[in-house]
């Protein structure tokens, strides 16, 4: 492209991104970014109301964007979310909003039930109506379906904001196919894998460079002892890999509550020890996190005591369920990992602890496919 060709806002802050290092060059990001173009073009000024003439006006163009969203998926740090945020960031829609799905069901099921309390009898129809007043572009981030109530919701709600015109943009690590894969009742899911297919374009991101990786690629990953020096260097870390975003809360629901991880922005998690070993997790709230975060980091990490059971119990199980979502991990400890261990009844089952932290820390570990 010549320089007194027009270069679309998503695609000037791409190769600015690219002048000023902060991104390599990747031709699937920059065959993606066609993509996402096409759709910021033709949903200028888009509302629900002119649904019909934007896809007409679509279908006579020749081009193949008839549908209703784009489902973008690819394997891990290929660039998916950083690309949603262009597009979120330059598309122009008057209503839009950009949510990780995790954060969206739970308030699904929040006005679901009020919804239900309110006595209204077609609960998911009414749901979707506000919706579409609320949001004309839904954009969701990690799309994921990982327990059977999200999976009966979806299909029909789906369809209902398709046809209030609302248009869907997700990102996720799955193709369609593998949503919900051996999932309780799977089969009455098909459905909605066939919805997606039919209403939205799916795209995959195929580059082979793992971006997030070469982020992570030989840095330290452990700190010790605890202060102001480790807190400043995983605070430096959180930064670089989330760009400078600003932390957000999301709500994970776990078994009927509300779990809140404060300090997140990007899949990237920062925690204090206190928060998830002396507050009373369970494993079920790990593993919501694993699930949720593709990286946690953790400040403050004492040496174990024998007498603590209650916070090593919570330690060892945080740690079981990261390592075995490959979940990327920091930390900062009061002594280095091989001295953590407590004397007494839970120093020789914490010794797979400590083997699990030293093989999180080499690279093969790192380049694992984040698997919540």
């Amino acid at each position: 492209m010549s320089p007194t060709q027009f270069k679309s806002p998503l695609r000037a802050q791409y190769e600015a991104l690219i002048a000023a290092d902060e991104l390599h060059p990747d031709s699937a990001q920059n065959d993606a970014l066609i993509v996402l173009e096409t759709f910021a073009d033709q949903l200028k000024d888009y509302r629900p109301s002119l649904a019909q003439n934007f896809w007409n006006r679509l279908i006579k163009s020749g081009t193949p964007f008839d549908k209703r969203g784009l489902y973008l998926y690819g394997d891990v740090g290929r660039g998916k979310s950083m690309l949603m945020d262009l597009f979120f960031a330059h598309v122009k829609v008057a209503k839009k909003r950009r949510v990780h799905f995790h954060q969206f069901m739970l308030e699904i099921h929040a006005r679901l039930h009020q919804l239900q309390n309110d006595a209204v009898t077609d609960v998911l129809p009414s749901l979707a109506k506000q919706l579409a007043s609320e949001t004309w572009l839904l954009c969701f981030d990690e799309f994921h379906v990982s327990n059977i109530a999200d999976a009966m919701i979806l299909g029909r709600l789906f369809e209902a904001l398709f046809a209030a015109g609302v248009i869907i943009i997700s990102t996720s690590n799955w193709p369609p196919d593998d949503l919900y894969k051996n999932g309780l009742q799977r089969e009455r899911f098909l459905p909605f894998i066939d919805l997606i297919k039919q209403k939205m374009i799916v795209y995959k991101l195929a580059g082979v460079v793992d971006h997030r990786y070469e982020q992570l690629r030989g840095m330290q990953t452990y700190f010790s002892p605890l202060g102001d020096v480790a807190t400043r260097k995983l605070q430096g870390i959180f930064l670089q890999l989330t760009d400078e975003a600003r932390p957000e809360t999301i709500e994970l629901p776990v078994q009927g509550r509300t779990l809140k991880i404060v300090h997140a922005a990007k899949g990237v998690g920062f925690f204090n020890y206190e928060e998830l070993c002396v507050q009373p997790m369970g494993a079920a709230d790990f593993l919501a996190i694993a699930e949720c975060l593709h990286t946690v980091l953790l400040d403050g990490v004492p040496k174990m005591q024998a007498d603590h059971r209650n916070e090593i119990v919570r330690f060892v199980n945080l740690i079981d369920a990261l390592y075995e979502a490959k979940v990327n991990f920091f930390m900062a400890s009061a002594v280095p990992i091989e001295k953590l261990s407590p004397s007494g009844e839970h120093a020789f089952a914490f010794q797979r602890t400590v083997s699990r932290l030293m093989e999180m820390q080499g690279e093969d570990y790192r380049q694992a496919q984040h698997l919540g």
